[in-house]
């Protein structure tokens, strides 16, 4: 999979960017930080030290934090996803 949305089930962002990808047919794996310590650290390493949702890491390693769809789009083609 080239994505993994890190994510919560409250968070308004994330809902809109799932949908969003969703209608662009980009598939993705979701990982709830709330129920996953790992998933959570990943998310605090690549954001100063906090959990701000949606954080995307995409295959080539690199993540980027409440993307647009247009920046998600514009990375997935960068990488040949």
């Amino acid at each position: 999979m080239a994505v993994t949305m890190y994510s919560t089930t409250w968070c308004g962002y994330c809902s809109r960017l799932k949908a969003q990808m969703g209608r662009e047919g980009i598939e993705y794996t979701e990982v709830n930080i709330e129920l996953d310590p790992q998933a959570a650290a990943f998310v605090e390493s690549v954001n100063g030290g906090n959990q701000t949702v949606p954080t995307l890491r995409f295959e080539d390693g690199s993540a980027a934090t409440n993307p647009s769809i247009g920046q998600v789009k514009a990375k997935l083609a960068e990488i040949g996803a």
